[in-house]
């Protein structure tokens, strides 16, 4: 029962957060929603799992996947904040603040990747995941993890769309999620 709890407040948080997007299924945050929702049931379903068996190998590749992921988010993140210029001049409602990025980020952790801080999520969704994996939760990662792909696709657009021929040069360099791999 406090599973439905946990979730229950983590979902009025997501969808406070992505109230703007909720309804246009042409935007990222769409998307992004969903995935956000899928990882309140994984953290739901596995916080009790937090610390059991931390020598287990599960609990090892969960831990530094939980670390690789806060790596992606903070650095992607800092480089948001010194090149991307953020500016509420781009006058896109559907965008946080620090989304409105006037300039292309091509260094640091967006140079081998262009989703840096999707691919955070990505990993700490299944760093969540690994915390007690069962087939059903195995399923909700997946549905997280294919959230989490549309939304880059649907970013993708809105960047080709804001950057041009800037971006899909960039775009034709660079992977997704995993450098040099996707």
């Amino acid at each position: 029962m406090s599973e439905l709890y946990i979730f229950g407040i983590l979902s009025v948080i997501v969808i406070v957060i992505s109230w703007r997007t909720l309804f246009n299924t042409k935007n990222h945050g769409f998307y992004r929603f969903f995935s956000w929702e899928c990882m309140a049931w994984l953290l739901a379903s596995n916080y009790k799992y937090w610390f059991s068996e931390p020598l287990s190998i599960q609990q090892i590749i969960s831990w530094l996947l939980l670390f690789y992921s806060a790596y992606l988010a903070i650095a992607g993140m800092l480089l948001i904040k010194k090149i991307g210029k953020p500016n509420p001049i781009r006058d896109e409602k559907n965008l946080f603040g620090f989304e409105k990025t006037t300039e292309l980020i091509d260094s640091g952790v967006f140079k081998r990747i262009r989703h840096p801080l999707y691919a955070s999520l990505i990993f700490l969704t299944w760093a969540i995941y690994l915390k007690n994996p069962t087939l059903p939760l195995f399923i909700i990662a997946l549905l997280s993890t294919n959230f989490l792909y549309f939304t880059s696709i649907f970013d993708e657009k809105e960047c080709i769309n804001f950057f041009g021929d800037k971006y899909r040069k960039y775009m034709a360099r660079t992977k997704m999620f995993i450098p040099y791999i996707f």
